[in-house]
């Protein structure tokens, strides 16, 4: 599998809020498929299809008859994470990009100010502004 095809399959297999309910699901508490069926408000079909996906796509793994997450779903799902820790910082980091564009504010005052705006550590280390 080609790395572009392996993104598609990734991004593809997380791209509804009904699978990203479904990763988060796995992620948190893991189960059998009757467990996780049973927390999740989709049809049959809408719930094994999107287990399929996640399965195939590399990021959650049958042992037995519990699915968990594997290390590269573990990977996915905190990057996930990273991607709601930034939504919810959305406009903060939009006030950011505004000075970072007009260049009004020196680098080290642009750092204070990511410091002070942002809790998230991995967003606020994302967010450090070259030199």
């Amino acid at each position: 599998m080609t790395k572009e095809k392996t993104l598609v399959s990734v991004l593809k297999a997380i791209s509804d809020k009904e699978s990203l309910d479904l990763l988060s699901l796995v992620a948190s508490e893991g189960g059998t498929s009757v467990d996780l069926r049973g927390k999740i408000n989709l049809t049959r079909k809408q719930y094994y299809s999107r287990l399929y996906r996640l399965s195939q796509s590399g990021i959650i793994c049958r042992v037995g008859d519990r699915y968990s997450l594997t290390a590269f779903g573990r990977i996915v799902y905190n990057s996930k994470i990273i991607i709601d820790n930034a939504i919810e910082n959305y406009w903060k980091i939009k006030a950011i990009d505004s000075l970072e564009v007009s260049h009004e504010l020196p680098k080290n005052e642009q750092d204070k100010l990511v410091e002070m705006l942002i809790h998230d550590q991995e967003v606020k280390k994302l967010l450090a502004v070259p030199s």
